[in-house]
């Protein structure tokens, strides 16, 4: 089993086009915070005709930066990865400005039926946005193809029920969205995250070995992908044994748990960590491991079977 470990060594550049390789740059929004590290990157594929990844959240100067980091060329298509506020609501900005076609796998929690959990102050910042819909809907494998680019997608659900990563096969490079990000794991969030979903998307990337560079939604460029991501599993494959471990314990709500396996995190993401963990419980109750006493919720008590 490979070491996690993160990189957090980013300039993020906000508002400045950044050349990642001949056919991508980057532009990074001035959004950052405890889920959104130096902010949301957005990425644009191709010279002349091109595509823009995941434009990000409805923020002004972020739609003028992207803008201007094109002018002169035409957009022709705006693609994005998940419907989290952070990633897709200034495609119908974008839109109207460049008159381009979206693309997606469909609207929030289309890959899985979605509401929200809260229990209290408790509930995901990085929420859906329930207002984007496609006018293009794809699929795993799907073909989008531009001038002198190719983007394939490959569906990878678990941090959204909708998340889509997007490959580059002129340049071996993976667009993984908040898949797999370099400088922090994933916050898995039931109803619309699932955590079994997310460990078939980890295996379905460790798979892909022509993939040469992760460029995620978040964070620095990743290199060695396919270690990362078996990492990654192996990582969260130890959370959710400590999880069973504490419930087995006598650990019986969510709190209680997220208090001794987190105990070493900062205590301002232990509300995501709680979203995280009940994922894993939902994946444990799967496997016949635990069983709820009432609805999956944060607030029920779980016992180990």
């Amino acid at each position: 089993m490979s070491e996690l470990s993160f990189d957090q060594a980013f300039e993020a550049a906000h508002g400045s086009a950044v050349d990642i390789s001949p056919l991508v740059r980057r532009v990074t929004c001035n959004n950052p915070g405890p889920f959104t590290f130096k902010g949301t990157n957005s990425y644009i594929v191709g010279r002349g005709k091109v595509a823009i990844i995941d434009p990000g959240p409805e923020d002004e100067d972020h739609l003028a930066a992207l803008l201007d980091a094109v002018r002169g060329e035409t957009v022709t298509h705006i693609i994005i990865t998940h419907t989290h506020r952070d990633h897709s609501p200034l495609a119908r900005e974008l839109k109207s400005a460049t008159g381009a076609t979206t693309y997606g796998y469909g609207p929030h929690g289309s890959g899985r039926a979605a509401k929200a959990i809260t229990s209290g102050d408790i509930t995901l910042h990085a929420a859906g946005d329930h207002e984007f819909q496609p006018n293009v809907s794809i699929e795993h494998g799907d073909i989008i193809e531009g001038a002198g680019w190719t983007l394939e997608s490959v569906f990878t659900p678990g941090h959204c029920s909708n998340h889509l990563a997007f490959a580059l096969p002129q340049e071996r490079v993976l667009f993984s969205g908040d898949h797999v990000m370099a400088w922090s794991t994933s916050v898995i969030a039931p109803p619309d995250g699932h955590m079994a979903d997310y460990f078939a998307s980890l295996r379905t990337l460790m798979e892909r070995v022509d993939d040469k560079v992760y460029l995620p939604g978040h964070g620095p460029v990743k290199t060695d992908p396919q270690r990362f991501a078996r990492a990654f599993l192996g990582h969260r494959q130890m959370r959710e044994k400590a999880v069973l471990q504490r419930i087995r314990g006598g650990k019986r709500t969510i709190m209680g748990v997220v208090k001794q396996v987190y105990a070493g995190v900062d205590p301002k993401l232990h509300n995501a960590a709680a979203l995280s963990t009940l994922a894993h419980v939902e994946h444990l109750i799967e496997q016949g491991l635990i069983k709820a006493h009432g609805p999956l919720a944060l607030d029920t008590e779980y016992e180990a079977v």
